[in-house]
């Protein structure tokens, strides 16, 4: 039986590029066409979904550890990279507002630009400050 040829594996942006593409089919299919399986000395193909699911996790740039090199390899920085959902809204994430120790009510100023959203934390202070100056 002729040997296999080394799969490549898709990660980062390739990787999720092609998962967008795939939407409609299994997350079984997904991996498999993103590389993620092996075929056996049989000929049966294994998907490895445990790698398949840590790729897409590291691809979105979501930590779960709470140090980056847990894992003793160092690891990838977080990406810092979001889409637009169907419904329009933009979702940060709980790992950002923890590394940032945000807290439920925490308020932002949001500036509009060209290309880009910006987001400033508003302290207690300065919204104190606002209200005086909307009064007088």
């Amino acid at each position: 039986m002729p040997k296999q040829k080394k799969i490549e594996l898709l990660v980062g942006d390739e990787l999720l590029k092609k998962v967008k593409e795939l939407e409609a089919i299994s997350k079984d299919e997904k991996a498999k066409q993103c590389g993620y399986y092996t075929v056996t000395k049989n000929g049966i193909e294994r998907v490895n979904m445990m790698k398949f699911l840590n790729a897409l996790i590291d691809a979105e740039g979501i930590q779960l550890d709470s140090s980056p090199s847990a894992n003793g390899r160092g690891g990838r920085s977080a990406s810092y990279r979001i889409s637009v959902q169907s419904n329009g809204n933009l979702l940060i994430g709980a790992a950002y507002t923890k590394q940032m120790n945000l807290q439920p009510g925490d308020e932002f100023v949001i500036t509009l630009g060209k290309k880009h959203i910006r987001l400033r934390q508003v302290d207690s202070e300065s919204v104190e400050d606002a209200e005086v100056e909307a009064t007088a």
